[in-house]
């Protein structure tokens, strides 16, 4: 009988201890400390994180622990953690987080019990029950009553979120095509994403100001801004950079990692205002896709992790610092034999859960 596959998480990219002034770790990926039981699921911010064990939820900082009993879910910022409970979700500013929240909240909203199929689980924050939530005033929106979510997912000025039917709805900040609707205007209301209609999608992801979904069939669309290349599309300040590289003598090894071919010529993308079918090498059916700021972590469904866009922490998992507009496998975590089930980008990170045979 076969052993047993362990689970653990693995972080790439700015740490904790950076955000607080202290001596970084470099670009090596770090195993996330377990808890007890194990870590189920990370919801990072910039300068903390917090973590779901078999003990309940924990926020961690710079040397220090914080326990968050009777909270099962976080959304995080650098202003404000939200928490929700069974019966309440309640918002605290980042201060008070750090200090266990248990100072009187800034916001808080009953919930009543929901109603769904036995077994399940309740929908995943930012969604309430009739709206959604944001880890900054005014902390709670109302959604038309006409429209069933599956997810919601939030960008620094921008909402997505994915229909009962597998459609995709986009609002909010529209200024680098981030809403995929093919202008650069801002909309107040749930509107239709009209260029992915006829393709039912299965997750959908926000970042900065750029976005993601899968399809049923496994294929990643891809929109908004691309000044760092995390939309894997040609990019004009990546280029300009190796460019530089070459001239100081430094440029073979940055062009290779940035994925530049020799004499290649490209039409420049700084910004993609319709969702872009994006082709992954062999063809890769895509299970999971998660953006941070400025860069993107997608997972295949055959467990390998590719990254591309802005690097300058490590986020990638390169063992570099150097950015890239080509998508590009994770070579360390297939060295070491591990499987990835699930990936989560914080604005400069990238927490990875992997099985260890």
């Amino acid at each position: 009988m076969a052993a047993p596959c362990r689970r653990h998480w693995v972080v790439f990219g700015f740490s904790i201890e950076e955000a607080a002034g202290e001596p970084g770790l470099g670009p090596e990926p770090r195993r996330l400390e377990p808890g007890p039981g194990g870590i189920r699921r990370v919801w990072p911010a910039w300068s903390y994180v917090v973590v779901e064990t078999g003990a309940g939820l924990e926020v961690r900082g710079a040397g220090l622990r914080r326990p968050l009993p009777g909270w099962t879910e976080a959304l995080s910022s650098e202003t404000h953690l939200v928490l929700r409970g069974p019966a309440a979700a309640r918002a605290w500013p980042r201060a008070a987080a750090l200090r266990g929240v248990t100072e009187p909240p800034a916001w808080s909203r009953d919930l009543p019990p929901e109603t769904q199929a036995p077994g399940s689980a309740p929908s995943p924050l930012p969604l309430l029950p009739g709206g959604f939530a944001a880890p900054r005033p005014p902390f709670f929106t109302p959604l038309p009553g006409a429209v069933q979510a599956r997810q919601l997912v939030l960008g620094h000025e921008h909402v997505l979120m994915l229909g009962e039917a597998g459609e995709v709805y986009a609002w909010g900040g529209g200024r680098h095509g981030q809403l995929g609707h093919g202008t650069l205007e801002s909309e107040q209301q749930p509107r239709l994403v009209e260029a992915l209609g006829g393709v039912p999608m299965t997750a959908v992801a926000a970042g900065g100001w750029h976005s993601a979904s899968i399809s049923e069939a496994g294929d990643l669309y891809m929109w908004g801004w691309n000044e760092s290349g995390q939309l894997a599309l040609p990019c004009k300040a990546l280029a300009e950079e190796q460019a530089q590289a070459k001239d100081t003598g430094a440029g073979e090894g940055a062009a290779a990692a940035a994925g530049e071919q020799p004499g290649a010529e490209a039409a420049f993308i700084s910004i993609q205002a319709f969702p872009a079918l994006l082709d992954l090498p062999q063809q890769l059916e895509v299970s999971r896709v998660s953006c941070g700021s400025r860069h993107t972590a997608a997972v295949t469904r055959g467990g390998e992790l590719y990254t591309w866009g802005w690097g300058k922490y490590g986020q990638l998992g390169h063992g570099d610092k150097a950015s890239s507009d080509q998508p590009r496998p994770v070579k360390y975590l297939a060295a070491e034999g591990l499987r990835v089930e699930e990936v989560v980008c914080g604005p400069w990170t990238t927490y990875v859960c992997v099985l260890e045979p």
